[in-house]
Parts: structure tokens; C-alpha cells; sequence
């Protein structure tokens, strides 16, 4: 089988394009793949970040094409008919935000129009995290345009039969990444990262958007139930809004020796330093349909807190391999609190070993392979 993937992949950093380049590797063992991506992929005056960019990433050897320009309708039909003299069996489309859709949307009808292909949308959200105009419409040029569809959550796939486009759907769970190299030593970790190795860490990791609930997180911090424990949080993120509003919060709640910002996004090479010096990987998101932070937690065999919102709570077996807990402080506080006073990490993580097997990368190429059949002997296309 041919198959074309479209969307961010590597230097494009995040977790789109992390995704993009296993999704590529994994595929590559059984098919022919080629990757279109964006030459332009956010406008400046959309991206809140310092740069669009993973720098350990530029030197990559992944073979994408860069085309895509976001807001140039030219690059579109030019992409397309690029796309086209491909002459795929399969197109994969990475789908995450409604700003997307009109260049993805009309890219696909123009390839379809070219040549008989089986279009798939891989769906890691519907809805935009924060309010959009127009996203209902937006997201349904772009789900029309698909022949079927890829989820990673049960909340993405309810998200898709709200919208009303009612076509094949494959739900497949995230798969655990292989991507941020071998696991390092707790010491060797806290060496680099200059951490002292005799405290308890914490780990918030990722942009930091309202959504992720980072508030959530520190008034549980502040709970006298972990005064005893030398905790200290890691924020190893970039701030996508307004800094000052968490660093004051750490002032007013008297956390300034307890949390310490990276205020930079951390590049490939050091996510696995983060998570090596870290006990216990805490996601208090206050909406969310899946995390691609749980993967990464998996890799490296370490426990997860989650909230029980979205599709978050499916991959996390709560007093197994992590925490499901309320939106609540003191219910964050006291799972934190049982973590450390139970000794509960080397449980965890052979717990984690066993249950990750069940996420991996062949898994998701075996649901498009059934996906992709389902839908051709459906339409007559592939």
C-alpha cells in the first residue's frame, strides 16, 4: 500500500509532529509512506510561542516536503496537485483545530478529484481548546472531505458523533513514544538538570495554556497534607499566556522554593532528563480529550496523576499506574500525598511496564490497515 501522511512532523516541534514522525517510522516497516507538511504552519500573530521550531529537530533526516502554507489558498491547489502525482492508496490527515480545516479541507477535495484514494482523517481533537469563531462549520468542511476517521480517545469519537458526520471510525489509544531516547539514571538526570537529588519532584510538563489547570496544581501544592514530603514541582514548559498570573499565584501561596519554571520549551534531546528526575507526572487539565504527555510518561515507566476529564482517565489504571482524581486541590493533594507515603513508584512502574504494551505503534498501523479495508470495500476507493 501507498500511503501519504499530511500534517506537521519534524522540525515543526510539538505533539502533532512527534506524532507524525512515529506514525512515519511505524508505517515504513510495511508500506511505502511520504509525508507532505507545512511550510507554513501557524502565522506570528496566531503562535504565542518564542519559535515554531524543536532546534534538536533541525537536523533531522525526515523526509517531509514542506508545502502547506496555512493562509495561502495558492499552496493549497499547488500542494494537491503535488499530493496527487503521489498517486496514494491512502491519505492520512492529522487534524487538531479548526483554523486547519479550510486549507485541509480543500486540499483533500482536490486530490480526490485527481485520483481514487481512501482519505482518513486522524482526529487528536474536534473542538478547539478555546473558543473559535465559526469551528462547528470550519471542523465540518474538513470532516466532510474524509472517507473515515482515526480517534485517539472515547471523548474525540462522541466529539465526531455530535458533529453529525456520520462515516467509518477506528478508535485506537495513543501509542507510547520511542522517540526521546534511552531512559537515563535519576542521578544523572538531576546532574544535568542541576537539581538537588535528595528532594521529591513533581512533574507538570508541556506548554502552559489554561486549559492544563498548572492553577489546579499549585494550590495543591499548597496543601498542609505535603508540607512534609521536600517536594518541589517542575514546570518544563513555555508560557503561551500571561507568566506574571502564575509566578504571583506562587508568591501569594508561598510555593517560591517549591516550583521552579523552565519558561522555555524543552527540546527532544532533554524530555527524557525531565522525566527521569521526576516521581510522578501530573496532568490536572481542566478539559482534555487525550494527552500525548502520558505516552511520553510511559516510555519511561513513570507514574501519572490525571483528572478525570476527556479520554485522560482511560489510559491511567487509577492506584495502578497512576491517579484519577476530582478537579479538586485537596483531592490532587491527597493522591500525592499516598504516592510518596506508601512508597507506591516501584509498583507503578512495574505495573506501567506491563500495561504500555498494550499502546504501541503496530497496533495503530494494524487499526488503519483494517480501517483503510473497511472503508474501500464500503466506497470502492484504494
Amino acid at each position: 500500500m501507498k500511503i501519504l501522511l499530511i500534517g506537521p512532523s519534524s522540525p515543526f516541534r510539538g505533539g502533532i509532529a512527534n506524532f507524525n514522525d512515529s506514525l512515519f517510522t511505524a508505517i515504513n516497516e510495511r508500506h511505502e509512506v511520504s509525508i507532505i507538511g507545512f511550510s507554513l504552519q501557524y502565522p506570528s500573530l496566531l503562535f504565542p510561542g518564542k519559535s515554531q521550531y524543536d532546534k534538536d529537530s533541525l537536523k533531522t533526516t525526515n523526509p517531509s516536503r514542506r508545502l502547506i502554507n496555512s493562509i495561502n489558498p495558492v499552496s493549497w491547489y499547488l500542494t494537491a496537485r503535488e499530493a496527487a502525482k503521489i498517486k496514494p492508496d491512502c491519505i492520512i490527515v492529522h487534524y487538531w483545530m479548526p483554523f486547519f480545516a479550510p486549507a485541509l479541507g480543500t486540499i483533500i477535495r482536490v486530490i480526490k478529484r485527481e485520483v481514487n484514494t481512501t482519505v482518513i482523517g486522524l482526529l487528536h481533537n474536534i473542538n478547539p481548546h478555546e473558543r473559535m469563531p465559526a469551528s462547528n462549520s470550519l471542523g465540518k468542511y474538513f470532516l466532510n472531505s474524509c472517507h473515515g476517521f482515526i480517534t485517539l480517545s472515547s471523548s474525540v469519537s462522541e466529539d465526531l458523533k455530535k458533529s453529525g458526520v456520520d462515516k467509518p471510525v477506528k478508535q485506537i489509544p495513543h501509542p507510547v513514544y520511542n522517540i526521546f531516547g534511552e531512559p537515563v539514571s535519576r542521578q544523572v538526570a538531576c546532574d544535568y538538570l542541576k537539581l538537588d537529588p535528595e528532594r521529591n519532584y513533581l512533574l507538570f510538563f508541556g506548554i502552559i495554556r489554561q486549559y492544563k489547570g498548572l492553577e489546579l496544581l499549585l494550590h495543591s501544592l499548597a496543601s498542609e497534607k505535603l508540607n512534609h514530603l521536600n517536594l518541589k514541582l517542575l514546570v518544563a514548559g513555555e508560557f503561551y499566556e500571561k507568566e506574571n498570573r502564575y509566578l504571583d499565584m506562587v508568591k501569594d501561596l508561598g510555593l517560591d522554593q517549591k516550583v521552579l519554571f523552565t519558561r522555555s520549551f524543552i527540546p527532544k534531546d532533554d524530555v527524557r532528563h525531565y522525566f527521569a528526575a521526576s516521581d510522578l507526572v501530573v496532568l490536572p487539565y481542566l478539559r482534555a480529550t487525550q494527552s500525548g504527555i502520558t505516552p511520553i510518561a510511559y516510555q519511561y515507566d513513570k507514574p501519572v496523576l490525571v483528572t478525570n476529564v476527556g479520554g485522560l482517565m482511560e489510559v491511567v489504571r487509577n492506584r495502578m499506574t497512576g491517579y484519577v482524581c476530582e478537579k479538586e486541590p485537596d483531592k490532587i493533594a491527597a493522591a500525592i500525598a499516598d504516592f510518596y507515603e506508601n512508597n507506591r513508584a516501584d509498583y507503578f512502574a512495574e505495573n506501567i511496564k506491563i500495561e504500555k504494551k498494550k499502546y504501541s505503534w503496530d497496533a495503530m498501523v494494524n487499526g488503519i490497515e483494517e480501517l483503510v479495508y473497511r472503508i474501500s470495500g464500503i466506497t470502492g476507493s484504494g
